[in-house]
């Protein structure tokens, strides 16, 4: 199948454009060190000095970031809402794989942007950091059904990327489904890929053991899964409780390479989609869309690889509209000199403002943050490079949304690839280190 592909970016740097090594014109800030953040040669012979001059000079030096970046961001559509003769292009999904390619996974819905219309899976590959990508390939089409919700992930050992779905019969909405709609419910699927994303398999149905039979509602991710240090691969999902309004996140999980999955610990209620992180000490942070009325993310935590969580609390930080979130791990202190986590979402209390933050202190504060766009923004997924700079996959639109007018913006929302660097999310007062 053709899709278009955007030649056309926007791009926005937080300094002014910095001269290369050498140029005597060279801003104040770059002056003692070039662009990659390399001390400029020495152009003069240096007499000998005293060895505390030379104790200066090395601190000196060893206070210059070692990956020291000019700010840059970029930002190119990836799916416009009727590509391919779709109607709609919704639920963004964002994975890096081993090799260094791009997935940018989706919905693809046709007829309406309704949650219950005929739904595909789609996904387009970057094989140069975002700079092209190849026309949409559809993952998973089920004739009749919606299917989606994509949270894929990659196992380190294997190289196998896992792509855990979900799907219902075309027409069943959400309500029809918790009240045991005769036509069907929320059934648990998986394809895969071996050969970085480039075909897939027949999707494979596990709902028996990943969906206890009084679970109406179910979805997988959106978003993406995460593998533990122990070769556990961890999908977010979330489901509703048959015969009552209860609803909680919860993760499934394998631990034979993708082989099996099994139904992990629940967190809750009044939760639902969520994204999961391991922290430096083992543990598993679960951020998730919260219910509680208080337009903030609900956390919890668990001490034994999802099997069980903590309770409930809000992040009185995390700002949300209700609405699904990205959150990730971009350093540690062994890769990147210090413990990074990021996230993502819209920074309101409706759907606009799409975010950035960054935590130093594994999601306990979230001291920076940086406003990616002003207007109409929804679901993302976010990524780090295979060259360490960041990725987030979102959903926009122009105008600014109300609360009287829900959640969708007025006309031709897109789907939105943006790049930048750790310099543009900090505006250059953080930079990546050799451990």
């Amino acid at each position: 199948m053709k899709s278009q592909i955007s030649n056309s970016s926007n791009c926005r740097d937080a300094f002014p454009p910095v001269a290369t090594c050498g140029c005597a014109k060279r801003p104040r800030y770059e002056r003692r060190g070039g662009p990659c953040g390399r001390r400029p040669r020495a152009t003069t012979r240096v007499a000998p000095t005293s060895a505390l001059a030379l104790l200066f000079a090395a601190t000196l030096a060893l206070a210059i970031p070692a990956f020291a970046a000019h700010p840059f961001y970029t930002e190119v559509t990836i799916f416009h809402q009727k590509d391919d003769g779709y109607f709609i292009h919704r639920i963004p999904a964002l994975l890096t794989t081993d090799k260094g390619t791009l997935l940018a996974f989706c919905e693809a819905r046709s007829e309406s942007a309704s949650d219950a219309a005929p739904t595909d899976v789609v996904l387009r590959r970057s094989l140069d950091n975002g700079q092209t990508w190849t026309p949409a390939q559809v993952v998973a089409h089920f004739p009749g059904f919606t299917v989606g919700n994509p949270a894929p992930v990659q196992d380190r050992k294997t190289g196998v990327i896992w792509l855990p779905l979900t799907a219902n019969p075309a027409g069943d909405t959400e309500k029809e489904i918790v009240e045991n709609s005769p036509r069907g419910t929320r059934t648990v699927w998986i394809t895969h890929s071996d050969d970085d994303g480039t075909t897939w398999a027949t999707a494979q149905e596990i709902t028996s053991t990943t969906k206890e039979p009084n679970w109406t509602w179910y979805a997988t991710g959106p978003g993406n899964g995460i593998q533990l240090a122990d070769g556990r691969l961890v999908i977010p999902c979330d489901y509703k409780v048959a015969g009552t309004k209860e609803l909680f996140a919860h993760v499934i999980y394998s631990d034979d390479d993708g082989k099996t999955w099994k139904i992990g610990g629940s967190a809750g209620p009044q939760t639902n989609e969520s994204a999961v992180v391991q922290l430096d000490d083992g543990s598993l942070l679960l951020n998730m869309r919260s219910y509680a009325g208080q337009h903030r993310r609900a956390i919890a935590y668990s001490h034994d690889g999802g099997l069980t969580w903590s309770p409930v609390q809000l992040d009185p930080a995390l700002i949300e509209p209700v609405c699904e979130a990205s959150f990730i791990r971009y350093t540690t202190v062994k890769d990147g000199g210090k413990n990074r986590l990021l996230f993502a979402n819209p920074a309101d209390t409706v759907r606009d403002r799409m975010t950035v933050r960054l935590s130093y202190d594994e999601g306990k504060t979230w001291p920076v943050s940086r406003l990616v766009d002003e207007e109409f923004s929804e679901y993302s997924s976010l990524a780090v490079l295979k060259d360490m700079t960041i990725g987030l996959l979102y959903t926009k639109g122009p105008g600014k949304p109300t609360p009287d007018k829900g959640w969708f913006p007025p006309t031709n929302p897109e789907i939105v690839f943006a790049h930048f660097n750790l310099e543009w999310l900090t505006q250059g007062k953080d930079h990546l280190r050799k451990p």
